[in-house]
Parts: C-alpha cells; sequence; structure tokens
C-alpha cells in the first residue's frame, strides 16, 4: 500500500511513525480519521501487524463504527479480529470477561441514569438525607467526579475531613457502591473505574492485556479524564507504542472530567514522544476558518498551531443582530427558507447550533409555523421514554435477577395488586435476609407481614418471569419482547387504553422490537446481554441520521465531529454564550472560547452569527450584549447584514446593551467598585433563591439567576431588565427584594 499519493506530508508521517508514543495535533477538519486509517491499515499490509494486536478507541460508537468499515475497505475482512470501540466499549468487553476477580457476576447489569438515580434516593431515605439540603443531583455528580478520579467511597470519606456536606456525601457514596454490588450491577462512570481497579489489583489480567495490545491509539485525548488517562498509561506501560490524536483547541467537557493537560502535559508524560501537527483543514473555506483562528488565538492554554487551507475564502461570516429572541428565530427560518428556494440547498445542509438545550424552544415554534422540518439532536431520547424502559427494566431483570432496581420498577408495571407496601414489606425482609428481592419473592410465604393477597399476586408475577428467565437463552431478544408485551398485558393495556398518547407507545414498542430484530442481524452475539449491552452503551450521536431531510438543531457540544454546509450560531451574547460563569472566570472564559472554536469550525460553507438585544428569562425581559467572541472576529472576514440578509450599516446593528466580560487577556485591567459608595443591602441571605426579584440602587429591577458560596460571602448573577447581566457580591451590593 502507497501511502504517500493518499495523504499530505504531515499526514504521511504521523501514518507512518508506530513504534513509541506519538502526539498527532490535529486541527479541526485537518483528516484526522483518514489519518488514522491509513495508519491502521499501513500496519496491518505492510508491517504484517496482527489486528488483534491493536487497540483503537475513539469517543463516540458512530466514530468507531465508521472507521472500523474504512479500515475494512483498505485491508479486508482481517479487521474483524481488531478492537475499534469506545472507552466503555472496551471496558465492557474486558470486564465481562475478568469482573468475576471483583466479586461481581459476569452478567452484571449497567444501570443508565434513572437507575442510578433510583438508587440513590433509596440511600438518601436509608440515611436519612433531606433532599433540600443535598440534592440527588449533587450526590451523583459528586460520585461521578471522585470516580472520573480513581477516589474510591473510602478514600473519599477520608478526605471529606469532618465537612458536613461532603461526610454525608460520602456515606451516600459507600452505601450507593454496596447496593451496586448486590444488584450485580455497574453504572456508567464504573466501567472505567472497575476496570482500572482491576488491573491495579490483579498484576496477571494486566499483563494479559498489556501482551495483547502491544499498538495502542487513542482518538479526541483532549476529552480524556483521569480514569482514561490512567487506563491507557497502564495498558502502554510495558510497549510505549502509544498514538494519541487530539486537539487542545477542542477540549469542551472539562465541565465533565475532561482534564485538558492529558495532552498539553504528554511530551513530559513520555519524553521520548514525537509531536506531528495536522495544520491543513479540509472542510471550511477560508474566510471561516481564519475566523476560528482569530478567536482561539486569544487562549493562553494551548499549543501554538494556525489551521490553513487551499479552499477558496468564500462569503464571509454574516452577522445578525436581532432586537428579540423572537426576531432572531424568525431570521433564522427566513434566511433557510431563502436559500433553499435559490438554491439546491436541502434542509439537511443546515444546522442550529446554541449553547444550552432551552434555546431551542423559541426556534422549534418558529420552524414549525414556517413548515420547516427539524430533528432535535439531544432531546428525549428513545431509550429515555416511559415505555421503553418499562420493557428494558423486564429485559435486564430476566437477565439480571440480583437487580432490585429493574424489579422495583416493572413489579406492579402494568398493575398486578403489588402496591408500594407491599414492596416496602419485601425490600425490608430482604434486607434483613442479606438477599435480593427477587430471591426472597421466589418463597413469599416466609414473608410474615405480607397479606394472602399480596403473596398470590407475587407467586403470579413470579410464575411468569422465571418462565421469561428459562426462555431466554432458547428464543431472540426480539421474540423475548414480543412474549413480554403479550404475556404481561402490558400492550393490552396500552391498546385499550382512552389516553391519546398511548397509541404513539404502542408504536414506540414495535420499534423497540425492531430495533431488537437489527441487532439480531448485525450483531455476532445476539444474546439477551450483548443487546441490553449494546443500549447501554449508545449515546445521542450515535443515532444522528446525516440523511434526514431536516434541519439539525443541537448544542455545540452535541455538534462536535459533525459538519454541515450551513451553520447558525445563535445566541451570541455576554450571558448566553459565554455564559454568565464565564465571564468572571478566566479558566471558563477559555473552555467557552474552545466551544465558540468548534462551533465555527463545523461550518463548511456559509457561518452565521446571530444575537438578540433582548430576550425573556424567568419571564422577564432582559437585555444582552453583543458576545465578545464576536468581537474577536476582524472586521474584514464578517458582514453585518440586516433582517432580509442583506449587508447593512454599524450604525444600525450595534447598541451596547449589557455588560462585557473580563476578557481573559485584560483580566487584570477589571477594576473593582469603590467600597465607600455601597449601601448595605436589606435582603435577608437565608431567604435568597433562584429566580427572586430584586431591586438594585443603580441598576433597577432584576432576576437572581444563579447563586454560589465565595468563602463568607454570596455571588450572585442578576439579570437585570435594563442593564442586562451584572455578577455582583451580596455583601456589596446595595439590593433589595421586591
Amino acid at each position: 500500500m502507497d501511502l504517500k499519493n493518499k495523504l499530505n506530508k504531515e499526514q504521511y508521517e504521523a501514518a507512518i511513525t508506530i513504534d513509541g508514543p506519538l502526539l498527532i495535533l490535529a486541527g479541526a477538519g485537518s483528516g484526522k480519521t483518514r489519518v488514522l486509517t491509513y495508519r491502521i491499515a499501513h500496519m496491518i499490509e505492510n508491517l504484517n501487524i496482527y489486528p488483534s494486536k491493536i487497540l483503537a478507541i475513539t469517543f463516540t460508537n458512530k466514530a468507531a463504527g465508521e472507521m472500523k468499515e474504512r479500515i475494512k475497505a483498505l485491508v479486508g475482512d482481517v479487521v474483524e479480529g481488531m478492537w475499534v470501540s469506545t472507552f466503555h466499549s472496551s471496558c465492557v468487553r474486558i470486564l465481562r470477561r475478568e469482573i468475576d476477580k471483583l466479586g461481581y457476576d459476569k452478567n452484571f447489569t449497567i444501570y443508565d441514569t434513572y437507575d442510578q438515580k433510583t438508587l440513590v434516593k433509596q440511600c438518601m431515605e436509608e440515611l436519612n438525607i433531606n433532599d433540600k439540603e443535598i440534592t440527588d443531583r449533587e450526590i451523583i455528580n459528586t460520585i461521578g467526579n471522585q470516580k472520573d478520579n480513581l477516589i474510591s467511597p473510602k478514600e473519599f470519606k477520608k478526605i471529606s475531613n469532618g465537612n458536613y456536606r461532603k461526610d454525608r456525601i460520602a456515606d451516600a457514596y459507600i452505601l450507593y457502591q454496596k447496593k451496586l454490588k448486590t444488584n450485580n450491577a455497574l453504572d456508567f462512570d464504573d466501567l472505567i473505574y472497575k476496570t482500572v481497579e482491576l488491573f491495579k489489583t490483579n498484576k496477571d489480567v494486566l499483563e494479559f492485556y498489556q501482551r495483547k495490545f502491544k499498538y495502542i491509539m487513542v482518538d479526541e485525548y483532549q476529552d480524556t479524564n483521569k480514569s482514561q488517562y490512567e487506563l491507557v498509561k497502564l495498558l502502554a506501560l510495558v510497549h510505549r507504542n502509544m498514538c494519541v490524536v487530539g486537539d487542545d483547541d477542542q477540549c469542551i467537557y472539562e465541565w465533565r472530567g475532561a482534564d485538558i493537560s492529558n495532552i498539553l502535559n504528554f511530551e513530559k508524560d513520555y519524553k521520548e514522544a514525537k509531536v506531528i501537527k495536522l495544520e491543513q483543514n479540509y472542510r471550511s473555506k477560508g474566510n471561516i476558518l481564519n475566523a476560528a483562528n482569530e478567536v482561539i488565538k486569544n487562549n493562553s492554554q494551548r499549543k501554538n498551531k494556525v489551521l490553513r487551507t487551499e479552499n477558496e475564502n468564500g462569503n464571509k461570516i454574516k452577522v445578525f443582530r436581532a432586537y428579540s429572541d423572537i426576531d432572531e428565530a424568525k431570521f433564522v427560518a427566513s434566511e433557510i427558507k431563502k436559500i433553499i428556494k435559490d438554491s439546491e440547498r436541502s434542509f439537511n445542509d443546515f444546522a442550529v447550533l446554541y449553547r444550552t438545550n432551552a434555546q431551542s424552544r423559541i426556534f422549534e415554534d418558529v420552524f414549525m409555523k414556517r413548515d420547516i422540518p427539524y430533528r432535535l439532536i439531544g432531546g428525549l431520547k428513545f431509550y429515555d421514554r416511559k415505555e421503553i424502559k418499562d420493557l428494558m427494566a423486564y429485559l435486564k431483570l430476566i437477565n439480571n435477577p440480583l437487580d432490585d432496581i429493574s424489579l422495583r420498577r416493572i413489579i406492579n408495571v402494568p398493575k398486578r395488586s403489588i402496591g408500594d407496601a407491599t414492596v416496602k414489606k419485601v425490600q425490608e425482609f430482604a434486607n434483613e435476609m442479606d438477599e435480593c428481592m427477587y430471591s426472597v419473592l421466589l418463597d413469599a410465604d416466609q414473608i410474615l407481614t405480607l397479606s394472602q393477597r399480596s403473596i398470590t399476586s407475587i407467586k403470579k408475577f413470579v410464575s411468569i418471569m422465571n418462565s421469561f428467565i428459562r426462555k431466554k437463552d432458547e428464543i431472540s431478544v426480539s421474540a423475548l419482547i414480543k412474549e413480554i408485551l403479550e404475556e404481561t398485558g402490558y400492550l393490552k393495556e396500552l391498546k385499550n387504553s382512552k389516553n391519546p398518547d398511548d397509541v404513539s407507545r404502542v408504536e414506540n414498542l414495535k420499534e423497540l422490537v425492531s430495533a431488537a430484530a437489527d441487532f439480531e442481524r448485525e450483531s455476532e452475539d445476539k444474546s439477551l446481554g450483548a443487546f441490553l449491552e449494546k443500549v447501554a452503551l449508545v449515546t445521542d450521536i450515535d443515532n444522528y441520521d446525516e440523511n434526514s431531510d431536516s434541519v439539525a438543531m443541537m448544542t455545540v457540544h452535541s455538534a462536535k465531529g459533525l459538519e454541515f454546509p450551513v451553520v447558525f450560531m445563535v445566541g451570541m451574547e455576554n450571558g448566553i454564550f459565554p455564559g454568565t460563569q464565564s465571564l468572571s472566570d478566566p479558566k471558563e472564559m477559555e473552555e467557552s472560547r474552545r466551544l465558540c472554536y468548534v462551533a465555527i469550525t463545523r461550518a463548511k460553507e456559509q457561518l452565521y452569527i446571530t444575537s438578540a438585544e433582548i430576550r425573556k428569562v424567568f419571564g422577564r425581559t432582559v437585555a444582552y450584549a453583543l458576545s465578545d467572541f464576536v468581537s474577536e472576529i476582524s472586521k474584514d472576514l464578517k458582514d453585518n447584514v440586516n433582517i432580509t440578509g442583506e449587508v447593512a450599516t454599524d450604525k444600525v446593528l450595534h447598541k451596547n446593551f449589557g455588560i462585557r466580560s473580563q476578557k481573559t487577556n485584560s483580566i487584570n485591567s477589571y477594576k473593582s467598585p469603590s467600597l465607600n459608595n455601597i449601601p448595605k443591602n436589606n435582603v435577608d441571605s437565608n431567604k435568597l433563591n433562584v429566580g427572586l426579584k430584586v431591586k438594585h440602587k443603580d441598576f433597577g429591577i432584576g432576576t437572581i439567576v444563579s447563586m454560589s458560596k465565595v468563602s463568607d460571602d454570596i455571588k450572585l448573577t442578576i439579570a437585570f431588565d435594563r442593564r442586562g447581566v451584572k455578577i455582583l457580591m451580596l455583601s456589596m451590593a446595595p439590593i433589595e427584594a421586591v
């Protein structure tokens, strides 16, 4: 295979550098997937390296599938022996083989966010943790953070240092992990956490996988957290043939644990590492690329690189400043309609990108009125629907009878006279006997606190579940789902319902059967366990259909890795994008700027940047300033346009409502207000809450949109009706409740 004719100079060098640590700094649209594909093909075809010796890790199942197909097109079916998968999928494969060494059964259940929340609430109830004092979300997030950082429940308890809040969360973490093990279940964060634990406590297992994977490749390395970093480090410890690909300018997941220092410090961790930069962009027109370069150069925490392209400059970026958020949505709709009418574009050529999901509603309303088809990426997922979760709970329990969470969900669905009081008695008895709930249900007569009627209902439930358990290895998953729907009466209840929503629920269940049938056609392992695993690991972007003729609407985070001919970046205002926290925190401002860079580089041919002077916040009208990121793009790269999309004058477009941020490159120039002229506020700190209306001496009426404790003070973010978003310290703010 001759690579020189297929790759540019830097790509070629990256593809033929096989031995030792290698960092490929791949800018947006620089062809990194092509490089990785040809690199692997070169290893197999030219260097005769066994595919089974190669581990390639991507961040989405979609990316893994596409990469495997590309490699297969070059080298044929031999690629089937190679692992190309996400971190989580790779870890599940390892744990299915080895988890018994950690005291779990190999048919463990992977809990989704609903299961996780249910279990945490159980822990809170048992520990008498008041949910008004510490929320389940805070506990879940804290547990996830500890696992990402490889901190065990006991270690977290130790470092809580008597802090009451941390101490209570540590207790919940300890009980939560104990219950997970009792249920023979892992949550999503456990998949990597437990694999690292497995490797660190079982030397022979680690050595087996070190021998197996002589060559390791990791894509999107800038988004790795500590547990992922440690996993790769352990596997590469012996051979050190480790190739990581990433772009520090696209690190946008620090809020969920990604550590940008993993890529920034790669050469320190691997002193013999070679670094190759891919700076040739093949995606975007010149003006779009230059705008991205101008924005990102304002960040200080980055490796120096400048993207270049041989593409023509193309159209300038169109910047539209609407009066209101509704006008902004109407403008976007009008431009899409106009472009469709005047060109050969299809609706799937367009994307609307925003910073938060809450921004989509107005665009949805306007698009529906204008008959513009759209699809939401990141809305209610198929597997999050109630009826689908019910059926998945049946399947989980059939596969793993130790799973109390799934049992509790479906024991009375559809209704079979097993109420909450009965379930509570069963749970209490199971706790006393130190057994799972299903185990004690098998002999319900021994639970003396139950009525005879409850025992009869339980026996019927157990009988039907046992019949499913016996059949799980004899019939297909799709056939099993059909049996559950029929035998339990679930489908009959929906079909007899007068609720119009239940018609669509029946259709969704039919779609679940179809999904199982598709799985059976495509998968080598057709078992129930394999189906549950596939569903547990699916991400929203994996279901993205680029051929659907509709406008894509999604957050910038969801758009990572995608590209569109025409992109609308909406809500580009200080307080929206960047968000309020970023305006006062240089580190967060840098992450927001990286997010802006990612958004810009999704556009291939035309980029629109839109904003609104006023928008509704908590039902009140609030004024916002144009985003600092827009001003970081030089004038010669952008055109200010009016409501019809035609070039307009600055005078018409730029009214500087609201406040400007403390930019990261001039943070020291910020001066705090004089303390002498600030009267003491008249607000009781105990009565402060998000959504409270307050009056400021100078800024007028506003609404508190966020609060955070800073030492002995409280930092308030207030959206004022006429003066925009302000960040104030409670001790110095002359405010009173309205």
